[in-house]
């Protein structure tokens, strides 16, 4: 093959270009103007539910604000699933608190509420109640919210929804990221849409935005000149980038169709295969961000990877455990092996929008040959 097949690459819908245009040529080159407010306003209306939208750097800037906003700080413990891209525990460290880690269910790959109950009555017990949970819609599949959310109130612990990858995921009609007590979505290079870096923070209400958009510049007061109470951060988005996200947006639901055509050819093709895949459950909606399957074994998972990597398709595991990894080994862990199986024998296929039907065929005639 001549031309690489990317994992899960950019793809423009056309319009971003007005957008960006509109900054040049009004001198929006900054961030805040037009775009952002305009950007804010159309994910509000897409997400629904009332909520409030921070348009910010990025989906970690995004996750580090909602832990200042929740009071995390040094000496503190968040839990936080392990089955993820460290992303979403690195905040936790920025504010000098401790991670503590809960290994996923085998329905969701996510979050697996029995263990969190677990963790949340260890900790107590040892008198460290956690501060905040972070939950993850791995790949688009959201995590079991009804359950979680039952501990947060039970033990009341907020949770921070980390919908980085599940921007149009659903559960019983409700969109993912409007679950949690904050929530967060990232606009990375490889996600559903993009705004090349970016990411949001969605509130409950106006006054936690407004608390959040002072944190993400800087923390300026009121004042004619430049006066700071407390500490603050150059976290907002740009102007010219929040252009390309409304572009992104338009497009946004033909970018899900995609990805979801994507899942269905490959299951179809492989359906005689010795491969497994991960189904919605009941009432859930993903967005299938990105397609994975279960491979036999983890021999088999590198044969395949490899060989894919030498006709130029690149694949991935799947996102190697936190609790695994040689920075994060030293903090708490409630384990049940699932996730850990699950990146011993788990790959991440090709899954982007702008994947051509003849690509997918590549791909599959090669995991035939397995």
């Amino acid at each position: 093959m001549s031309t690489k097949i990317w994992l899960s690459s950019p793809h423009m819908g056309g319009g971003e270009l007005k957008y960006i245009h509109e900054a040049f040529n009004t001198n929006w080159i900054a961030p805040l103007g037009p775009n952002v407010n305009a950007f804010e306003a159309a994910l509000q209306a897409y997400v629904g539910e009332k909520k409030e939208i921070a348009a910010l750097s990025s989906g970690t800037a995004a996750i580090h604000l909602a832990l200042i906003l929740l009071g995390v700080t040094i000496g503190d413990e968040v839990i936080c699933q392990s089955f993820t891209f460290s992303a979403s525990v690195n905040p936790i460290l920025y504010q000098g608190a401790t991670p503590v880690f809960v290994d996923s269910e085998l329905e969701t790959w996510n979050i697996c509420p029995q263990q969190l109950e677990i963790a949340i009555k260890d900790r107590i017990k040892k008198g460290k109640k956690p501060k905040a949970i972070i939950a993850v819609h791995l790949y688009g599949m959201p995590y079991n919210v009804i359950k979680v959310k039952e501990l947060s109130i039970k033990y009341n612990i907020p949770v921070i929804e980390d919908s980085a990858e599940a921007l149009g995921s659903k559960v019983n009609g409700q969109q993912c990221g409007t679950f949690g007590d904050l929530g967060i979505f990232s606009f990375n290079g490889n996600k559903i849409i993009t705004t090349s870096g970016g990411g949001a923070l969605v509130c409950n209400d106006a006054a936690t935005k407004q608390q959040a958009v002072f944190l993400a510049t800087q923390a300026r007061d009121e004042a004619p000149h430049y006066q700071h109470s407390q500490l603050g951060y150059n976290y907002r988005l740009s102007n010219v980038l929040a252009g390309i996200g409304r572009g992104q947006l338009e497009v946004l639901q033909d970018r899900i169709d995609a990805r979801r055509a994507n899942f269905e050819y490959y299951k179809l093709h492989l359906k005689a295969q010795n491969f497994q895949f991960l189904e919605e459950p009941a009432g859930y909606f993903s967005n299938r961000w990105l397609t994975c399957i279960l491979t036999p074994s983890f021999q088999m998972r590198e044969k395949i990877r490899v060989h894919l990597q030498t006709l130029d398709i690149e694949s991935r595991p799947l996102w190697k455990p936190m609790h695994t990894q040689p920075i994060f080994l030293k903090y708490p862990r409630y384990v049940n092996g699932v996730s850990e199986k699950l990146f011993e024998i788990g790959l991440c296929l090709p899954s982007g929008s702008n994947n051509t039907e003849n690509e997918l065929d590549s791909i599959v005639g090669v995991l035939k040959g397995f």
